[in-house]
């Protein structure tokens, strides 16, 4: 285990300072390990971070809603909504990206996905076939003058509809958009967003080789409040051709993150509207046919925002559950944009590491091609989405 869950060593004495800073350091493991402090750390080093969007730039108002994906060449891809008119969650909104192959440090020009003139594309949910390499990307789309109010009341001129493309070229070159809806939404949803985060491929048990990706909706009301979200799952088992619904759960939970557990069951945290500004979860022992009753995570405080969870590590002698991650801004408000790691399937999350102490919002993660770890994430009231970068071991011991 790490420093943090590890006792120091004695050492031999070379003089009062080592003699103070053992203590501090015992005094400090044991103030840890009985729970009675949090440690946050110091942000990554300005070298490491880097803006992708900026606000008013390329023809776009604001940037928002960052998603990470890492693929098997090793390319690194960052989706988000490029918002025209304005920083509204409606109206003219196209689906950007830019790549990396060099593990971050350098990005293509941005470039469009889906440009469906003054309607709106977005919410990007990627997943990408570990073995074929295939990248299937699940988006949203609406009239754009039809807001989130409006669908959830049944007033709007159209549905939230549900697109899917994707990319046989590692990214280079996108399929022309097809409607899922038929297939993935029940008569009676009426919100619907992908995503939006990363989906997961599931590596073992019966459902070994399913693509998952997580969504929420909400259910027909004359309310159009937390009372009608719903969080559920999209999965495919036939490398991506078609596409099915998985368990739906709520209400008052929607938008969620999924990741395998060591033990093949797959947890979904979600942004919960339960009153507590702690995150729900439950979990599936069926690849996301049917999900447990919720629980709120005492240690996952949140401002009811997007999070996202990321499988670093499977199961090692040093490590017998693994690495898991999450981000989120750790707050009543959207501020402190943090990163937890957990060695306990998500049962705990004893150590994290502040990575924005200002505003913050949506995130991110990613393992790099290099295991490095990367974070695109909004910051500074949404004029900007930072990609930084770490390792694990900046995390996990400075």
């Amino acid at each position: 285990m790490h420093e943090l869950l590890t006792p120091p060593r004695p050492q031999v004495d070379s003089g009062p300072f080592d003699q103070l800073r053992m203590t501090f350091r015992l005094l400090t493991w044991c103030l840890v390990f009985l729970g009675t402090i949090t440690l946050v750390h110091t942000q990554p080093p300005e070298s490491n971070t880097q803006i992708l969007w900026q606000a008013d730039t390329d023809g776009y108002h604001t940037y928002r809603i960052p998603v990470l994906l890492a693929t098997p060449p090793g390319t690194l891809l960052a989706f988000a909504e490029g918002r025209a008119d304005g920083s509204s969650d409606a109206g003219n909104i196209d689906l950007v990206f830019r790549r990396s192959i060099d593990n971050g440090r350098t990005w293509s020009s941005t470039a469009v996905i889906c440009d469906d003139g003054p309607h709106t594309c977005g919410n990007p949910a990627p997943v990408v076939d570990q073995e074929t390499g295939l990248i299937h990307l699940l988006l949203t789309r609406n009239i754009g003058s039809d807001d989130e109010r409006s669908i959830m009341l049944g007033t709007s001129q159209d549905i939230r509809r549900v697109w899917y493309t994707q990319s046989t070229d590692d990214g280079l070159t996108w399929a022309t958009p097809r409607d899922l809806s038929g297939s993935v939404r029940e008569a009676n949803w009426r919100w619907y967003a992908t995503g939006p985060v990363h989906g997961i491929q599931l590596t073992q048990g019966r459902h070994k080789g399913r693509l998952v990706i997580p969504a929420n909706h909400s259910v027909a009301s004359v309310e159009s409040d937390a009372t009608t979200y719903r969080s559920h799952v999209l999965f495919s088992d036939d490398g991506g051709h078609h596409w099915q619904l998985g368990g739906t759960h709520g209400p008052y939970t929607n938008e969620s993150t999924v990741v395998e557990l060591s033990d093949g069951t797959l947890m979904l945290n979600m942004r919960s509207y339960h009153g507590e500004q702690r995150r729900a979860v439950v979990t599936s022992e069926n690849g996301g046919v049917t999900w447990s009753a919720v629980s709120l995570d005492s240690t996952l405080i949140e401002p009811t925002c997007q999070a996202s969870l990321l499988r670093y590590r499977w199961p090692t002698s040093d490590y017998p559950h693994g690495i898991l991650l999450f981000s989120n801004p750790a707050s009543t408000t959207r501020d402190h944009m943090t990163i937890r790691a957990s060695f306990d399937d998500g049962a705990s999350w004893p150590v994290q590491r502040l990575i924005e102490r200002g505003s913050s919002a949506y995130s991110s993660l990613a393992r790099l091609p290099n295991d490095e770890i990367g974070l695109l994430y909004e910051r500074s009231n949404y004029e900007q989405i930072i990609f930084a970068r770490f390792s694990l071991d900046w995390v996990l011991n400075n």
